[in-house]
């Protein structure tokens, strides 16, 4: 098996991991789980399902672990960025944000 460099997509941690990354690894740093859609190189957030490989199987929550037979570790380092969803929340908290808090 040959080592390769993941990073992770949440803390942004290089981790050395085999090329056959278990479903239950996670990250030392902050526990996040590594074989997952954020972590993969099929992973864009533009593409129909969030994802470039037009066979796999719809993955709903991108930073679960998953069964996904298409996962390939992420060569690039990915920072994570809010979604959309996340963003609109954040707003709407900010702007209804009661004096104090």
């Amino acid at each position: 098996m040959t080592p390769i460099t993941l990073t992770c997509y949440n803390c942004n941690t290089p981790i050395e991991v085999d090329d056959r990354l278990s479903r239950s690894a996670t990250c030392d740093k902050c526990g996040s789980y590594l074989r997952c859609c954020l972590n993969c190189r099929f992973y864009d957030a533009a593409a129909y399902n969030a994802c470039r490989e037009p066979q796999a199987e719809r993955v709903k929550e991108k930073e679960q672990a998953n069964f996904c037979s298409f996962f390939e570790v992420a060569s690039a380092t990915r920072s994570r960025s809010p979604s959309k969803k996340e963003d609109a929340l954040k707003k709407l908290n900010d702007l209804f944000k009661k004096p104090g808090d």
